[in-house]
């Protein structure tokens, strides 16, 4: 399968790319096709980097981020990121049942589904979201600092959605195709 933007080989990468390409392999062991794309632009691929590590230092769990990362993926309709996320996700504790309920912005606990909720109404509708549903997630617990995190994990999920769309990455993960579940609710 061919991609519409070029997946690039980490063995003749040189340059900005290719130092970020060695950070990630140092990191994760390997390089995702995502990181692949975007290291046809260095600025994009520093930008992505520096973006989901400014996300990890937030106050939110890596579980949680991994189920907003689900939820976004799942309105955005992007394959890559359900199945890379899928497979993260399930590294950072989620179980299956737990992985499709946030795909669907669901989860036992309220807040959790709150703020789930809240990122897919964000992404759906790019960021113009009522009065009742900021007052809604006011009520499940979450502050104004904690919904512009919410707003960051949707900003920083979409432009790995968007890029994904864009490129046709190949999938590199277990696939996972958004609308498609397993698990019944």
């Amino acid at each position: 399968m061919s991609t519409r933007i070029e997946t690039l080989n980490p063995e003749t990468t040189t340059g900005k790319s290719k130092e970020l390409f060695d950070a990630v392999q140092k990191k994760l062991g390997f390089i995702p096709n995502l990181i692949k794309v975007f290291g046809n632009s260095p600025a994009t691929l520093q930008t992505y980097l520096s973006l989901g590590e400014l996300t990890g230092s937030g106050n939110f769990s890596n579980k949680f981020r991994e189920q907003l990362a689900l939820a976004i993926a799942e309105e955005n309709s992007c394959n890559y990121c359900l199945s890379a996320h899928t497979a993260i996700g399930k590294m950072n504790g989620l179980t299956e049942e737990q992985t499709e309920a946030s795909r669907q912005g669901l989860a036992n606990d309220a807040k959790v589904q709150a703020g789930l909720q809240f990122a897919q109404s964000v992404t759906k509708n790019r960021g113009q979201v009522t009065g009742e549903e900021i007052a809604a997630v006011k009520a499940a617990g979450y502050d104004d600092g904690a919904i512009l995190e919410i707003v960051l994990n949707v900003v920083s999920n979409t432009l790995t959605n968007y890029v994904n769309h864009i490129a046709e990455t190949e999938i590199d993960f277990p696939s996972v195709e958004a609308g498609k579940f397993s698990v019944t609710q």
